[in-house]
C-alpha cells in the first residue's frame, strides 16, 4: 500500500504542480480534470477535505463504500484513512483542500480537528450542500487561496487557519441539517435500530456472538458507526451504545419478574459475558440492583 508524508509526493503521483507551501495544498477544478492512482489502495498524512461532482466511470473509495459519482458533495479524509482513487474526472467546479497534520502543530486546532466526527465517516456519508451552503464554503475556500498566493508574513497561516476553522464549523452545522432531512426522509433511525436489535435478540446471537456492538448494527444499516452514534444524538440525545444497553436492560427487567433465573443467568441470556458489568450497567440505569428491582415488583 502506498503511503504519501508529503503533499509534494502527492501532487507528482497526481501529476499537479508543486505546492506552494509545503505543508498545505489548494486545487481547483483545473488542476482535479482528471486523477488516478491506479488499483492499489492508498494512505497519506493529510486532512483532505473536497467538493466535487465526477464523471461516470471513476471509482473514489475509503472505508469500504464507493462514492456516488451522480451527486455534488463535500468528504473528509483523515491521516492514514485508507482510500482508493481511480480515473476521477471532475465536472463543473470542484476544490480539494490538503492540510499536512503538522501544518496544525502548536496551533488548536491539532486537537479540534478531532472532534469533528465527519472524518470518520463513510464516502456515502458526504455532505450534500444546499446551494446557499456552497457559497459559504466557497467563500471561505477563496479566502484562504488568497493568503495562500500571497507572499506569506506573520499573520498568514492564523488568517488560512481561522478560516478552515470556519469551515469546518459551518460543516459540523450544514451536517446537522442533513440529519434531519435524513430522518425525515428516511424515517426514525431509533425504530430501525430497535427492530435490528429485536431480531437479533430473536435469533439467539445474544447466546451466540455476545453483546450486539455499533459497527454490527452500522454495517446492517449501510452507514458508519460514527455516522449512525451522531445521527442518533441528533435524533434523541444518545449514542448507538445508549440505544443498545437501553433495548437490552428493557430486556432484563422483564427477565428478572418473569423468570426464576438467577442473576448471572440472566446476563449470559443478554449477551453479557461479565455479571457484575451487568449489575454495575443495570443500577447505573435503572437506579436499583437487578437482586433490589426483582425484589421490589415480587414483593
Amino acid at each position: 500500500m502506498k503511503h504519501f508524508t508529503s503533499i509534494s509526493a502527492f501532487h507528482r503521483a497526481c501529476g499537479y504542480p508543486p505546492p506552494q507551501q509545503p505543508l498545505l495544498s489548494l486545487l481547483t477544478c483545473e488542476q482535479l480534470l482528471r486523477c488516478t492512482f491506479g488499483e492499489d489502495p492508498l494512505t497519506t498524512d493529510f486532512y483532505m477535505i473536497s467538493f466535487r461532482k465526477m464523471k461516470p466511470g471513476g471509482r473514489f473509495l475509503y472505508g469500504k463504500t464507493s462514492y456516488d459519482h451522480e451527486a455534488g458533495a463535500l468528504s473528509f479524509i483523515k491521516p492514514r484513512q485508507v482510500i482508493q482513487i481511480t480515473d476521477l474526472q471532475f465536472v463543473e467546479m470542484a476544490f480539494m483542500l490538503i492540510v499536512h497534520e503538522d501544518y496544525l502543530l502548536g496551533h488548536p486546532l491539532h486537537a479540534e480537528i478531532k472532534k469533528y466526527g465527519f472524518f470518520e465517516y463513510e464516502v456515502n456519508e458526504a455532505l450534500h450542500l444546499a446551494p446557499r451552503e456552497e457559497k459559504i464554503l466557497w467563500d471561505l475556500y477563496h479566502q484562504m487561496g488568497f493568503e495562500y498566493g500571497n507572499n506569506p508574513d506573520e499573520y498568514s497561516k492564523e488568517i488560512i487557519l481561522k478560516h478552515l476553522d470556519s469551515m469546518l464549523s459551518y460543516s459540523q452545522r450544514f451536517y446537522k441539517r442533513q440529519f434531519l432531512n435524513r430522518s425525515t426522509l428516511s424515517g426514525s433511525t431509533v425504530t430501525r435500530l430497535t427492530s435490528l436489535l429485536t431480531t437479533y435478540r430473536e435469533q439467539g446471537h445474544l447466546q451466540t456472538l455476545g453483546l450486539p456492538t455499533v459497527k454490527y448494527l452500522a454495517n446492517q444499516l449501510h452507514t458508519s458507526p460514527r455516522y449512525l452514534t451522531d445521527l442518533l444524538k441528533q435524533e434523541t440525545g444518545k449514542t448507538a451504545l445508549d440505544h443498545i444497553h437501553a433495548f437490552l436492560l428493557d430486556v432484563a427487567k422483564n427477565l428478572l419478574i418473569s423468570s426464576d433465573n438467577t442473576i448471572a443467568q440472566t446476563a449470559y441470556e443478554l449477551g453479557f459475558n461479565n455479571p457484575p458489568y451487568f449489575t454495575r450497567l443495570f443500577k447505573k440505569q435503572i437506579g436499583l440492583t437487578p437482586h433490589e428491582y426483582r425484589a421490589k415488583f415480587l414483593n
